[in-house]
């Protein structure tokens, strides 16, 4: 049996982080929720997700600090920029995340629908299925 593919996901919204935890629990992922970019960063250097869900606006450590963290860390997967403020907000953060050579980036405004919520995940899955990760080149709206 397959290892499920680990989701991390930070958002200052605990509603909406329970949210995206019980969708992604139910297409079988392996979920952790933080609510902090601190709390991502600790959780990541503990084991590497194959999907980062990253929101933009944070107390702590904005999304673009955890785009650029994520460059400096070497991650290759697949990474979804959520945005609850002016979509134009995750464009620009996934535009410099490509910049910075993370190549498989996706764009999600609140509020979102489940269907596109698990949409989205289903498409970073299937990028990473071979292992690779980081192999698509998304721009969801």
């Amino acid at each position: 049996m397959a290892v499920p593919k680990r989701v991390l996901i930070v958002d200052d919204e605990p509603r909406f982080a329970a949210l995206v935890e019980r969708v992604a629990t139910e297409m079988g992922f392996d979920v952790e929720v933080t609510n902090h970019g601190r709390e991502f960063q600790s959780a990541y250097q503990r084991r590497v997700p194959d999907i980062a869900i990253i929101d933009m606006v944070m107390p702590d450590v904005d999304g673009n600090e955890l785009v650029l963290w994520l460059v400096e860390q070497g991650y290759s997967a697949d990474v979804i920029i959520i945005t609850g403020y002016h979509p134009d907000y995750a464009v620009n953060a996934r535009l410099l995340a490509e910049f910075k050579g993370l190549r498989s980036v996706a764009t999600l405004s609140k509020p979102i629908s489940v269907a596109r919520l698990r949409q989205a995940m289903l498409a970073a899955s299937e990028d990473n299925a071979d292992g690779a990760g980081g192999s698509g080149d998304r721009r969801d709206g």
